[in-house]
């Protein structure tokens, strides 16, 4: 047959489109047997080694096609490196997710990947609706036959398809929501796309308790009970029932485009006041809720901690001079400032806490005579480490006590301290008022749980030093080129995190802005100012 040709017209269900890979015609019917998932891509009986040449790629990726579109999920597992995993998902495409029509378009391969578009149809008990999604898929070399393969990946049948998780449909088991901000506008995941997560996580949780009854839809259904379905298509809408949130619409809406400028961002806004969540976006907005479930080390962002429990222990006064050199041993282990920069003998805690030196916090850990003090002071001012419930999964922070060198890591947000966004913007919002308020996504009334609450407050004069060291990184500091845009009674906190394997650190940043705290995380941003800097500005001033 010719190759090039645009449409396989056919009697069947399933039809492969004609695409980069120069298909032909194929008449395949779901449950037709389609014989290109049967040949070998080698007519060579030696069993070859190296990775796949540009022709195996081809005639792969086109004999498993074919064979998943005529619905013979048998031929098409046997193309893959993993047949026993991969038939009964390719079989539950039409037994469970019920796609009853699908036109796969294949692209030009990028060297062994090959993407496609997948035009389907979804039936369920009388109600039909389209889905169009693309994915790609990659060739291998099989590791004993030497034949080329697709390497089996659940992101083959649907790109936000996980190891163990499911794709079904029929009548969901939680009632529809209509989540709504604080002022009552109405949160969807068209307009807010990184609240997809967070949406699906509030439907499971409060469904039932807003009123709202089921729709017929499509999921994934993830192997860990613990985790919430993902909807991807609504065959027939529930009467959804309204549920409250703290977030804020333009904050969250300048969130999302906030994050859009880095990949890996993410960001969280919280009312110091309240401990209301106004925003929380990531980029990728899909799947992992890295701002609320991160864990990382946060760099000199910790340093408020540091700084409230050195002014706590009178170490260390905000207009009081401290020793800032260029590098310093602590108990082997070498820790040196930015660039190696240092500042005059002279210099106030408040330069040194505005600057972002390092040494200086490292330099007065034995003054302290006690290496569980951060930690103490981050659980019990700060509240790290307690059992939030924020009304969806989050992780609380993690100081683990240690000792030597390692704590040492820990003054500067380094070494076993964990971290993400949610935790940093907590952290400077229980600075700028003094009190830890725990951070919640809807409002305790909803149900009645048990908020975390820490031990104690910071005193008034510890969070007036503090305070005023935040707002002289912010006017003349660190963070003063990504804060001066932002208005009201404003301070920061900038930090860059090493990781291991990796070249270049993340940027760390977070601010306040009259009532509202926001922190964010860059992957491989590098300084503080420069990437998590303008994510955290942006919210400020949407939000402030």
């Amino acid at each position: 047959m010719r190759s090039g040709a645009k449409v396989a017209v056919v009697g069947g269900v399933f039809v492969l489109v004609a695409g980069g890979l120069g298909y032909g015609v194929y008449d395949v019917v779901l449950g037709g047997g389609g014989t290109g998932g049967t040949e070998s891509a080698s007519a060579s009986s030696e069993v070859k080694t190296g990775p796949p040449e540009k022709e195996e790629i081809q005639e792969t990726a086109k004999g498993f096609l074919e064979a998943w579109a005529s619905g013979d999920a048998s031929a098409a597992a046997l193309l893959t490196n993993n047949e026993t995993v991969a038939e009964p998902l390719l079989s539950a495409y039409a037994d469970e997710a019920h796609v009853t029509k699908a036109v796969i378009t294949p692209g030009a391969p990028v060297g062994t990947k090959v993407p496609y578009t997948v035009k389907a149809t979804v039936s369920f008990e009388g109600r039909t609706k389209p889905w169009s999604y693309s994915s790609e898929l990659t060739v291998v070399r099989g590791l004993t036959t030497g034949k080329a393969l697709v390497d089996w990946q659940p992101t083959v049948i649907h790109p936000q398809l996980t190891e163990g998780a499911a794709l079904r449909t029929g009548e969901s088991s939680q009632a529809a929501i209509e989540a709504v901000d604080h002022n009552g506008k109405v949160l969807d995941k068209e307009t807010y796309p990184s609240l997809g997560p967070v949406l699906d996580s509030l439907r499971e949780k409060y469904g039932d308790e807003a009123g709202g009854s089921a729709g017929v839809e499509t999921w994934i259904e993830p192997a860990d009970e613990q985790l919430p379905d993902t909807t991807l298509l609504t065959l027939a809408k529930g009467k959804p029932g309204k549920l409250q949130t703290t977030l804020d619409a333009d904050a969250q809406a300048a969130a999302e485009k906030a994050v859009k400028q880095f990949s890996g961002a993410s960001v969280v806004a919280v009312r110091p006041s309240t401990g209301s969540i106004r925003a929380v976006a990531n980029n990728p907005a899909t799947g992992f809720n890295a701002a609320m479930q991160g864990t990382q080390a946060p760099g000199s962002t910790l340093k408020i901690v540091t700084a409230a429990m050195l002014l706590e222990k009178g170490l260390v006064t905000a207009d009081g001079a401290t020793e800032c050199p260029k590098e310093v041993l602590y108990q082997g282990r070498t820790f040196h400032n930015l660039d190696h920069f240092g500042l005059p003998d002279s210099s106030s805690f408040t330069t040194s806490f505005a600057r972002s030196c390092n040494t200086a916090f490292i330099k007065l850990i034995d003054d302290t005579k006690d290496d569980s003090a951060l930690p103490k002071t981050a659980r019990d001012v700060f509240g790290i480490g307690l059992d939030w419930k924020t009304g969806i999964t989050s992780f609380d922070g993690r100081v683990p006590e240690e000792a030597g060198g390692e704590a040492a890591a820990q003054y500067i947000g380094q070494g076993t301290v964990q971290m993400n966004a949610l935790n940093i913007a907590s952290i400077t919002a229980t600075a700028h008022t003094g009190t830890f308020r725990q951070p919640v996504i809807v409002p305790q009334s909803l149900d009645d749980r048990q908020l975390a609450t820490a031990s104690r407050s910071l005193s008034q004069n510890v969070t007036r030093q503090l305070n005023d060291m935040m707002r002289a990184t912010a006017s003349w500091g660190t963070g003063q080129a990504a804060m001066a845009s932002v208005g009201g009674d404003k301070g920061a906190k900038t930090g860059s995190a090493e990781v291991d394997g990796q070249g270049t650190s993340n940027s760390w940043f977070t601010g306040f802005s009259n009532d509202l705290a926001a922190a964010a995380v860059v992957q491989s941003g590098g300084h503080g100012g420069d990437a998590a800097g303008p994510v955290v500005a942006a919210v400020l001033r949407a939000g402030s």
